[in-house]
């Protein structure tokens, strides 16, 4: 959902934020930011590439601009974010405790596949295995970014975004491609003429 171009979507703009307010302020850092944003979206929109991931981030910048305009302080860009994490965190953690997992809806539901799949345990486990990941991923970064919040440490809390953005998205989503095969396997095995067996290097 969104890929390497949501990661880059998200990025940029805070690799503008924090140099510009350490050197010129927090308008200027705002004003960057949503420039960078934008453009980004002009580019995606000249290219005819999708443009679910720029306009997310596009919404994503406009929030936390928001957010630190009105507190006046730089850190405040990064709250929006913080408690979306843990919002993420419990959604897909209840999701799980009440066996609807949260890939398995999202993976099969944007397939356009039926909900089959929760009466076999297998498929049921494997989405849930990948569930829980991305749980552990939302958690932590509420965690490490809500500490480096109150603390006011707003170059550590970029940092953080950014490094807690990319390496644990790429484990949770090697752990999805791998419950999204398994679960395919699993629905194939109990009903082959429902859905044929994944291809190898397609998720």
């Amino acid at each position: 959902m969104g890929g390497l171009g949501g990661l880059v979507s998200s990025t940029l703009p805070i690799l503008v934020l924090i140099p510009v307010n350490n050197r010129f302020g927090l308008v200027w850092a705002l004003l960057a930011s949503l420039t960078v944003a934008v453009g980004i979206f002009v580019w995606r929109l000249a290219r005819r590439e999708n443009l679910q991931p720029a306009i997310s981030g596009l919404l994503g910048v406009a929030i936390g601009a928001a957010f630190a305009l009105f507190t006046g302080d730089a850190k405040a860009y990064f709250l929006y974010g913080i408690w979306m994490s843990l919002l993420f965190a419990v959604v897909f953690l209840t999701s799980v405790v009440v066996r609807w997992p949260m890939v398995g809806v999202a993976w099969r539901g944007l397939n356009g596949h039926d909900m089959s799949w929760r009466e076999i345990p297998a498929a049921r486990r494997a989405y849930a295995w990948a569930t829980l990941a991305w749980s552990v991923v939302f958690l932590a970064r509420f965690l490490v970014q809500r500490n480096l919040y109150d603390a006011d440490a707003t170059n550590a809390l970029a940092i953080a975004r950014i490094a807690m953005g990319w390496p644990l998205t790429g484990v949770a989503a090697l752990l999805t491609v791998w419950a999204v095969r398994h679960a395919a396997k699993a629905v194939a095995a109990a009903d082959p003429d429902t859905e044929p067996a994944p291809v190898a290097g397609r998720p």
